[in-house]
């Protein structure tokens, strides 16, 4: 990624409202769905595992209850023979045991019902499992690794999040119209990656808009082994190189960022989760009517003020181009940012989820609509990530758009990652650095070195692996070489290539923080290349793709730097906006 000077991100949105942006490729745009689809109601398996529960306390006091009740017949029969009244015959005897033995079968039948009940459940879980469909992570050859953990042993966690436009079924065609891109593959036209922070304690959520020009690497179809060589053309076209193991494979070769998994949704999709959900509120400050002359527009049509969107209209909303701001993909990008937030607040309020059946609902639906890559691919897996994500407070979390600006000839503009602004933004979430800037202040003191510079083992190694830019020989051997003139004599290359966008300094624990802040000074590297990591058991410095040549480490300006840039149109999930309506289309 270059760098270079800041472009202020105001000044580049007016240019963008001011030029003509090209249509987009897929032919209808943001065209108008003609009918609505709902989601069925499953049974309530979850339910029935309480109620099953329920029943096994009940059965168990029914028993102890007969049990104390007859000892207590046992104990006053005794104390009649001593002296007191008894009543003759064998009647109420004969009549008290049927009623034990009527509790004994009502305690058997409760079992088996319960045994049932738990097969079903098993059933129902599998059958929700077999909805899920799955795909290849990662498509391409990248050797990004997974971060290291940190000093408690937590990692952070990446998520790609695609909707895909296909038309290739009749749900679809019926929900995106379109009929000319019936048989295509389907584009990637919504990109979000979701950054849940190691601690847990904040997340931050970036789009890229689906027209910028990227390069996308080389990626190979598992299903058809057909290779699709390195390109440069818009991110949405990653998902026609093979599936969305092709898309993550461009987003971690743009971004340096790990990506863990991916999940991806069609038009269908959204409508039955919407459905499932009960409807998020969303709010237009004017009104809007997503149509004009030429056929363009979603065919969302809201009066002024806040809504809960469910169903199709919920679906224009996520992709309303023509009527909310410029009439661009930026604005589509904030107003899917507005419904995400809202969302969660819903998910996280309960509100509309406390019925059992709903959530069946939710689950049936969001199952039916995913495809997820193979570590993601079971019910306990995607719940699992469910109690991870509601950890963050809602207050925490960030969404923002790539920082970018428009290229190209002026009637065919189109967006780049902005130099400089993207790759800080970048660098920040590589880094767990959280964007609302709320992150806790790291203490400034720097311990001393444990020993002599030259009797402390360092280990180097390449990390410049890329596949997009190619990797550099003998920047191990460079670096350990400089390492040695420079006094650490025990310095050692470790031969292995790997990929990493920044260039890391890693200390095994507390003892040798000191030793590796010694080593960045003496580099040229900035504090916050160096972390603490227990996968290493030496000072173990990693020379990244921001340092390819040279033996001097290129600094930049914001290298020591916690503060995300300026960027425009960032939202807080706790905040309640409305999207700014374009005046062509109000009424």
């Amino acid at each position: 990624m270059s760098r270079g000077g800041r472009v202020r991100q105001s000044s580049v949105r007016g240019e963008g409202s001011r030029r003509r942006v090209p249509e987009p490729r897929d032919g209808g745009g943001d065209r108008a769905p003609h009918e609505e689809s709902g989601a069925g109601a499953p049974h309530d398996t979850e339910a029935r595992s309480r109620e099953g529960a329920g029943a096994r306390d009940t059965a168990s006091a029914a028993g102890a209850g007969a049990g104390g009740r007859a000892a207590s017949r046992r104990a006053a029969r005794a104390d009649g023979a001593g002296g007191g009244r008894r009543r003759k015959g064998k009647g109420p005897r004969r009549k008290r045991s049927r009623g034990v033995r009527i509790l004994r079968w009502t305690a058997l039948t409760l079992a088996v019902l319960i045994v049932g009940a738990a097969g079903a459940g098993y059933l129902y879980y599998e059958h929700l499992n077999s909805n899920i469909k799955k795909a290849e992570l990662d498509l391409g050859d990248s050797k990004l690794t997974k971060p290291e953990p940190n000093a408690a042993g937590q990692t952070p966690l990446n998520i790609l999040l695609i909707g895909q436009d296909s038309r290739n079924d009749k749900e679809n065609l019926k929900l995106g119209g379109a009929k000319q891109d019936v048989g295509r593959k389907g584009l990637a036209d919504v990109e979000m990656l979701v950054h849940v922070s190691a601690d847990r304690s904040n997340m931050t959520v970036i789009s890229i808009p689906r027209d910028t020009r990227v390069t996308i690497p080389k990626c190979t179809d598992p299903k058809t082994d057909e290779v699709y060589e390195k390109t440069v053309a818009p991110i949405n076209e990653s998902l026609t190189h093979g599936g969305p193991g092709c898309t993550v494979a461009t987003w971690k070769e743009l971004t340096g960022i790990y990506i863990d998994h991916f999940m991806m949704v069609d038009f269908k999709g959204v409508v039955d989760m919407a459905d499932a959900i009960g409807g998020v509120p969303v709010c237009v400050d004017k009104n809007i009517y997503s149509h004009d002359s030429r056929g363009h527009g979603s065919g969302l049509r809201l009066t002024k003020g806040t809504h809960p969107v469910k169903g199709v209209q919920a679906l224009q909303w996520l992709r309303t181009r023509y009527g909310f701001e410029d009439n661009t993909d930026i604005g589509r990008a904030k107003a899917q940012h507005m419904y995400m937030s809202s969302m969660i607040r819903q998910l996280k309020s309960g509100t509309k989820l406390s019925d059992p059946g709903q959530l069946m609902d939710l689950a049936e639906a969001a199952t039916n609509s995913l495809t997820v890559d193979h570590g993601l691919g079971t019910v306990k897996k995607l719940y699992d990530l469910g109690n991870d994500l509601k950890r963050v407070p809602t207050k925490r979390t960030t969404m923002i758009t790539m920082p970018w600006e428009y290229r190209g000839p002026s009637d065919a503009l189109y967006p780049v990652p902005k130099p400089g602004d993207a790759e800080k933004t970048f660098s920040l979430v590589r880094n767990d650095i959280a964007l609302d800037g709320k992150d806790k202040k790291k203490k400034d003191k720097v311990p001393a070195p444990s020993r002599p510079k030259g009797e402390l083992p360092v280990v180097v190694q390449n990390g410049t692996g890329s596949t997009v830019l190619g990797p550099v020989g003998g920047r191990a051997g460079d670096i350990t070489n400089e390492l040695i003139r420079l006094g650490y004599a025990k310095a050692e290359a470790n031969t292995q290539l790997t990929s990493q966008a920044d260039t890391t300094i890693s200390y095994p624990g507390e003892a040798k923080q000191g030793d590796a802040l010694a080593v960045a000074k003496a580099l040229g590297l900035p504090k916050s290349a160096v972390k603490e990591s227990k996968s290493v058991t030496e000072v173990t410095l990693v020379v990244g793709n921001d340092w390819r040549e040279g033996t001097a480490f290129p600094k930049s300006e914001a290298d020591d730097e916690d503060k995300a840039p300026e960027i425009a149109d960032k939202t807080n999930g706790e905040e309640k906006k409305c999207m700014s309506v374009n005046d062509d289309y109000t009424f």
